[in-house]
């Protein structure tokens, strides 16, 4: 069964960090390419970072470039992202997306088909 699942979500204050997950089952990420999309209340899906199946290419959404830091552990079979110096506004619901070759390099939901559950991160004092 193929799978994904996020961890590593919660309440943190403004300005500190966490690290999030997404652990595969049934695939191997390698072969995909990964993407982080969050979605905040009331707001559309946005993307924030992907990384690509074969070189490892990254992109970032302009607003969180130095920021956050998405990698890859291929023995694990995850994918992280770091969050850092966190702000209210990156209060939402974070998902991580495969797919095998997305045309875009901008991550868009519809090119990902294989969804994980999401993970909640709250950035409040």
């Amino acid at each position: 069964q193929v799978q994904l699942v996020e961890s590593g979500g919660g309440l943190v204050q403004p300005g500190g960090s966490l690290r999030l997950s997404c652990a595969a089952s049934g695939f191997t990420l390698d072969y995909y390419a990964i993407a982080w999309f969050r979605q905040a209340p009331g707001k559309s899906r946005e993307g924030v970072s992907c990384i690509s199946n074969r070189h490892g290419v990254t992109y970032y959404a302009d607003s969180l470039k130095g920021r956050f830091t998405i990698s890859k552990d291929n023995d694990k079979n995850t994918v992280f992202l770091e969050m850092n110096s966190l702000k209210p506004d990156d209060t939402a619901v974070y998902y991580c997306a495969a797919t095998h070759e997305p045309k875009n390099r901008v991550p868009l939901a519809y090119e990902y088909d294989t969804w994980g559950q999401g993970t909640q991160v709250t950035v409040s004092s």
